[in-house]
């Protein structure tokens, strides 16, 4: 016959407590989640060289883009930063407010009419004959003394004919026939304009002609140096500007006006004066050290004088030599974030492979944007996270690494910190 025996109960009770608790806690703490690393974000020191703010005009309004940079990285490649039409300038002066654009105006045009009619890569356009409209265009800007090329009613010229006399003489008629030709009226060229200019994000200007002499048609600074970054990279204007035709229909020649201060890098897109606008200038520069090159476009608005208008170009472009060069952008090993496991072990973000530009310091770097992913362990190199800046006007990112290893702990650590694995389990 058995007896109940008090102390048999309690080392049963005791040894299934133990059973179940190796059977669940041991199986919890080796094979539960570790704890995420703790990050702390960090500037790295930067040695970069004191920034050389652009020189722009006390006259008017101006403004400067960046339009191109190309340079090689340390593998060797090419690396090129295209204008945006969202991009925002690095430099603006004057008022912020619209004023008269003169022959801009006629950029716009060609611009404009080019959306509506492209033109064949190698081909010349449409053909198109000149109207008894087109001679009298011609003949009342003749006689008041305003920008003309010849014309007569019946003659052929074809669309590039026109774009040339437009951009490279600034022919006042030739803005008016080709406007008439590619929308059909004068009116209808103007709402289509302005709905380019709008679509385009040149949301502070406005045309109310095809010539720019009327006051209506205006801009900002900001918008048309972005307009000049425009034209620049349209290929039918760019050749335009960078190789002027010596004549056009009938060998008639065409002075080129957009010309003007080439000596100094810069390239003329348009270049007029108005009573009310002042003298005004739509170009792009360029400032290169053989290997490398940086490209920026820009517009000058409100001008007293040429004169005025060369010191200032003059001024800008010094200003352009002493503030473009390489620049270490992101450089290998910059570290940007500190990690701590809870086991005790610690690495840093660094910079994998380090991103130089040729481009202008023209103002204190951004603050770095940096994006982590969260771990537990990682080997020495993996990829943790990214940095991203803006450096004269072009986003650039790199990848981060962990210069070292954060390893495992051990079945020892686990067992032995059942909070911090528990709070884990939990929070995953």
């Amino acid at each position: 016959m058995s007896s109940f025996r008090p102390g048999r109960l309690v080392g049963i009770l005791v040894g299934t407590v133990v059973i179940l608790g190796f059977g669940v806690y041991g199986p919890a703490m080796l094979l539960g989640p570790l704890p995420a690393v703790t990050a702390t974000t960090v500037t790295p020191t930067i040695g970069a060289s004191a920034s050389t703010p652009p020189v722009l005009s006390a006259n008017g309004a101006s403004a400067i883009a960046v339009l191109a940079a190309t340079t090689s990285d340390v593998s060797g490649t090419t690396s090129i930063g295209a204008v945006s039409q969202a991009a925002e300038p690095i430099a603006v002066a004057g008022t912020a407010d619209a004023l008269p654009m003169a022959s801009i105006a006629k950029v716009v045009t060609a611009l404009v009419v080019l959306d509506a009619k492209p033109i064949a890569e190698g081909e010349s356009g449409p053909v198109v004959t000149l109207t008894a409209a087109d001679f009298q265009s011609y003949l009342d800007y003749d006689r008041a003394g305003a920008r003309s090329v010849t014309v007569f009613a019946d003659e052929q010229w074809t669309e590039l004919e026109f774009l040339q006399a437009l951009l490279l003489g600034s022919s006042n008629n030739h803005a008016d026939s080709v406007a008439r030709w590619a929308f059909g009226s004068l009116d209808a060229y103007v709402e289509a304009a302005n709905a380019w200019l709008a679509e385009n994000g040149l949301t502070g200007s406005a045309v109310v002609d095809a010539t720019g002499l009327s006051d209506g048609s205006a801009g900002t600074a900001t918008d048309l140096a972005r307009l000049a970054g425009l034209a620049a990279t349209d290929r039918i204007v760019s050749s335009i500007v960078e190789r002027p035709a010596s004549a056009l229909a009938d060998r008639r020649g065409v002075e080129n006006t957009t010309s003007f201060l080439p000596e100094e890098g810069i390239t003329g897109i348009s270049r007029s004066y108005t009573d009310a606008a002042g003298v005004c200038f739509l170009f792009t520069a360029e400032v290169s050290d053989g290997a490398s090159s940086f490209t920026f476009s820009g517009a000058f608005l409100g001008e007293p004088t040429y004169d005025a208008l060369t010191a200032d170009l003059t001024a800008l472009m010094e200003s352009a030599r002493a503030g473009v060069g390489p620049l270490s952008v992101l450089a290998a090993g910059d570290e940007y974030a500190a990690f701590e496991s809870a086991w005790g072990e610690e690495a840093s973000a660094v910079v994998g492979v380090s991103r130089t530009r040729y481009a202008w310091q023209a103002a204190t770097p951004e603050a770095a944007t940096v994006t982590l992913k969260d771990f537990t362990t990682a080997r020495t190199g993996a990829n943790i996270g990214k940095v991203q800046l803006t450096v004269a006007g072009e986003k650039l990112s790199a990848a981060l690494k962990l210069d070292r290893a954060i390893n495992n702990p051990g079945p020892g650590w686990r067992l032995l910190h059942p909070i911090v694995m528990i709070t884990a389990l939990l929070d995953q």
